[in-house]
């Protein structure tokens, strides 16, 4: 709803930068997965930005955009977890489309079978016993998923592969998580990407590598150690998201960086990201979006209305945020700290990013409305529609300072853009902010 006294049917318009991801996955992932690029890749990785992979095949200097078809996903899971796991699968699996394998530690039981084909094909790890440093190992299971690696390479045709080294993921949002395993590390449960090349000299040396560190806890610190006597360092991408973290993050999702979301993991240890939604709800609810466009998911626009004094924050394909004040985009990037440290011993400094808090100074002006994600869908005529409706925030009043405008009479938003192509990237779009 809006009011014609406050609005008038004037279209403001925004600048929306559109980001294309050509390894664009929107994946939501809650076990440890790698990609394997099998094609060759003749354009370097830019990191922190829009991903542009241009492959081509053999030694023809062909380039074709990247798809999904070039990417191979591997899932690991133990046979007694996958069952919670499913819904979080299928919401992003595309079968027919996605190509890859789901590794579990035994043979699934009866009630998977026959197995369904909204999963990945299932493969049964080799058993971890027969390697000579298995007395040695502090945690089998950690080497299991490692080995992962080796086993999908294994299922692979031969690839004449033209393709630097390239260890892609992120580091923990916890600081405490960091300094328990590694600042320098891609977190397994958020996924990590490795080119072929990399695969492809990794493999030969796996099980030498794991008799070097028989030692360490968990997979990905193996793979981290493993690719540094390489002399392969991690890449960042930002999209990558290990969430460790408990309790709410929508702030932290509304106030996503300039960069394509990839994954989310630890769903189960937060709060469901739509409030009147259960997790796995939550998770099909968000994919809509990305039907539309993955490439601008949670990605955070700001934007001002100056005859009110509002602020507003747009995390497409998620929420907005309506302040009744004029608030510095240096603030309003800073994700809202309604979450608590995945561990409860945490001390300050607690995570790698500052927050802010809603509550401190002026609730009434800091504080902003919110509104989730309703319903996405195209007007056919190459724009993208997409309706938040309001949810419930704490009974404050308006802002003094900015004027009294309140913006409690705002039951949804409507936020209209130009449908982009997934596989172009554009410098920025129009885009209409309705409410």
């Amino acid at each position: 709803m809006y009011s014609s006294t406050l609005f008038p049917p004037k279209i403001h318009y925004l600048s929306l930068g559109a980001s294309c991801i050509s390894v664009a996955i929107s994946a939501i992932l809650v076990l440890l997965y790698t990609i394997l690029y099998s094609h060759g890749c003749t354009q370097s990785f830019v990191p922190f930005n829009p991903i542009d992979l241009q492959w081509s095949s053999s030694t023809d200097d062909i380039n074709s955009a990247t798809n999904i078809s070039h990417i191979k996903f591997i899932l690991a899971s133990s046979e007694k977890t996958l069952k919670s796991r499913r819904p979080y699968i299928e919401s992003w699996w595309q079968p027919n489309g996605t190509r890859g394998n789901i590794f579990l530690d035994s043979p699934p039981s009866n009630d998977f079978l026959p197995w369904p084909s909204s999963y990945p094909p299932f493969q049964v790890n080799e058993d971890v016993k027969k390697l000579r440093v298995y007395p040695k190992l502090v945690v089998p299971a950690a080497v299991r998923l490692f080995r992962s690696i080796l086993e999908t390479f294994r299922l692979e045709d031969d690839e004449d592969v033209r393709c630097e080294y390239y260890y892609i993921g992120m580091t923990s949002e916890a600081v405490k998580s960091n300094f328990d395993f590694s600042f320098d590390m891609a977190y397994g449960g958020a996924g990590y990407a490795l080119s072929y090349s990399l695969v492809e000299t990794l493999v030969p040396v796996i099980d030498d590598c794991i008799e070097r560190y028989a030692y360490l806890r968990v997979s990905d610190q193996l793979l981290s150690s493993c690719l540094a006597d390489l002399g392969v360092d991690i890449t960042l991408e930002k999209g990558f998201h290990q969430i460790d973290l408990l309790g709410d993050i929508s702030g932290l999702l509304s106030s996503h960086w300039q960069s394509p979301v990839v994954s989310l993991h630890h769903l189960d240890g937060i709060d469901p990201i739509f409030p009147s939604n259960n997790r796995y709800e939550s998770m099909n609810h968000l994919m809509k979006a990305t039907k539309f466009d993955q490439s601008r998911l949670l990605q955070q626009t700001i934007c001002y209305h100056r005859a009110t004094n509002w602020s507003f924050t747009v995390s497409w394909g998620y929420s907005v945020h309506i302040y009744e004040s004029l608030i510095p985009r240096s603030i309003l990037r800073k994700p809202l700290e309604m979450f608590k440290p995945f561990k409860k011993s945490a001390t300050p400094p607690l995570y790698m990013f500052d927050t802010r808090s809603p509550w401190e100074d002026d609730p009434s002006c800091q504080a902003p409305h919110v509104f989730f994600l309703e319903s996405v869908g195209t007007d056919g005529g190459g724009f993208v529609n997409t309706t938040y409706r309001r949810a419930s925030r704490p009974n404050l009043s308006s802002c003094s300072s900015s004027g009294n405008h309140s913006a409690e009479h705002i039951d949804y938003v409507r936020v209209v853009l130009q449908a982009t192509r997934r596989k172009q990237a554009r410098p920025s779009i129009s885009t209409s902010l309705h409410i």
